[in-house]
């Protein structure tokens, strides 16, 4: 079966994102068709174009996606025509039609649309594991969250309100701010205008936050590290700003001796279970209002489309999760 699909076969600038038309297999044993209704877009989609995380080229993009079972493969049982699925996957999901483990998808649940899912799940599971077991964050807790206007930042931020700790985010401009405070930030730090590690120690009476969330990496890892406590966390799950140079383990005594983490969905989410029961709390909340997603702009699956959306997004001009629509 025939299908419209972007592929790179370089790495580079949005402008080697090409939308070309691709053979997609009968489902294997274990496998599924989905027809997607919304394809989620995630940073880790500019890493890949961009080859900071190499793929095998040629390839394609993206890694989650919502949509409609259309055939399954020997072996499923779990799953049917004609269910509505969301699934994350290896740089595939800009497609119309993908093929995937059956594993890797988990129904969408009654009371939550296509787009909500693709909007949340990767994004969701993403603050699900940040905040629930990198870090079992408990009421009274102080931490400061980078991105946080961002697809993981918004939820993130829900989610911890409805635990009763408390979060700094740090944006780029005003506006993200006011939509940060808007979803559960306490506090606010403008990198354009404000000090990052100054006003940390002015919120926190000197003392630094009992962890730091960093999705950003080479740009604000030192900062990051003297915003801690004594014996404070440093959680890096992510590198938009580039690759975190070496660290000399001997100058963190010098700082706070902090404890420090790489934390991966492919580890926290490495099984059908952890990803389901991941999923399950992220709805759970999703369905009694404690966590609304923000669907961000939506733009057409074309090649235009993606294009525009990348540029978008390294421009740091987006809110909540973008999505693209077939």
């Amino acid at each position: 079966m025939k299908a419209k699909a972007i592929r790179i076969e370089k790495n580079g600038g949005p402008e080697v994102m090409r939308m070309v038309e691709v053979e997609v297999p009968d489902p294997g044993a274990g496998e599924i068709h989905v027809r997607n209704t919304a394809i989620g877009f995630n940073f880790i989609d500019t890493y890949h174009r961009l080859g900071r995380y190499p793929v095998q080229l040629p390839s394609g993009l993206g890694t989650e996606g919502a949509g409609v079972v259309e055939a399954v493969g020997r072996g499923v049982r779990d799953l049917k025509v004609g269910q509505h699925v969301v699934y994350l996957s290896r740089p595939s999901s800009y497609a119309e039609l993908v093929a995937i483990p059956a594993d890797s998808a988990s129904v969408v649940p009654a009371g939550v649309s296509d787009r909500i899912a693709a909007a949340s799940y990767l994004k969701g599971m993403t603050a699900e594991f940040l905040l629930r077991r990198t870090h079992r964050l408990k009421k009274g807790d102080t931490v400061l969250l980078y991105a946080a206007a961002g697809g993981v930042g918004l939820i993130f931020l829900q989610w911890a309100r409805s635990i009763g700790a408390t979060v700094i985010g740090v944006v780029s401009t005003d506006a993200k701010a006011r939509v940060a405070r808007a979803n559960g930030a306490a506090h606010t730090i403008v990198t354009s205008k404000q000090n990052v590690v100054k006003r940390v120690r002015q919120l926190t009476g000197g003392k630094g936050v009992d962890v730091v969330y960093d999705p950003v990496g080479k740009d604000a890892w030192n900062q990051s590290l003297q915003c801690l406590r004594m014996f404070g966390l440093m959680v890096s799950f992510g590198s938009a700003s580039g690759l975190i140079e070496p660290v000399d383990i001997n100058g963190l005594a010098n700082l706070n001796s902090p404890f420090i983490t790489r934390a991966s969905l492919n580890q926290y989410g490495g099984t059908k279970e952890l990803r389901r029961a991941s999923s399950r709390a992220l709805y759970g909340l999703v369905r009694k209002g404690a966590i609304k997603v923000q669907v961000g702009k939506t733009y057409p699956f074309t090649e235009a489309g993606v294009r525009q959306l990348h540029t978008e997004a390294e421009a740091r001009i987006l809110t909540g999760s973008a999505l693209l629509i077939p």
